[in-house]
């Protein structure tokens, strides 16, 4: 259960924000309430989220499975849910995002795709326990340009994840409307 309101004060700010999300994704996002108590703090927040939006060098599955792995490793499993429906949706298979918690067993990852998500989960540790010889190898497959795009979005999925976590925003059930319903016929 949310640790603050989730209905501020129904400004026309607010009123656009909740016609927009309810049509780019179904239903108002949680966390758009949640910061909608502090003008500012929405305002520069959706601001930061449309600039990060434009970040392209990262190839978008390496981004979405080092993401995952960032919320999945602080918890945060509204983060985890929206990650997952905002995945399916851009063609991700069912397997790397559902296996994203226990990516070292998995046997559906590359082995870029492991180092990225190592590299995530190290970078989200506290303290952090990124190590050199890693960082090496995704330097060598990624590029300077890439692994810092790497490096922010992790920072970013921190941000996001602590801030949703702390407030207690779970899971709004994105992930279940994607899944096949059980004894749906194809």
């Amino acid at each position: 259960m949310a640790r603050i309101p989730l209905d501020p004060p129904r400004t026309p700010l607010i009123r656009v924000l909740e016609w927009y999300s309810k049509r780019a994704y179904g239903k108002v996002l949680e966390p758009l309430m949640a910061y909608a108590h502090h003008r500012r703090v929405l305002i520069g927040t959706s601001r930061f989220e449309l600039s990060v939006a434009r970040w392209k060098k990262l190839d978008p599955g390496l981004k979405a499975l080092a993401v995952m792995a960032s919320a999945s490793a602080i918890g945060c499993s509204w983060c985890v849910d929206f990650g997952y429906w905002e995945n399916r949706r851009h063609g991700m298979p069912h397997e790397k995002l559902h296996d994203v918690p226990r990516w070292r067993e998995s046997e559906v990852y590359t082995p870029l795709e492991r180092d990225v998500m190592e590299y995530a989960e190290a970078m989200t540790a506290t303290p952090p326990t990124v190590e050199d010889d890693l960082v090496e190898r995704l330097r060598q497959r990624l590029g300077d340009e890439r692994l810092v795009e790497l490096t922010a979005m992790v920072a970013v999925e921190n941000l996001r994840s602590r801030v949703n976590a702390a407030l207690g925003l779970n899971s709004q059930g994105f992930k279940d409307s994607c899944d096949v319903p059980a004894g749906a016929s194809r």
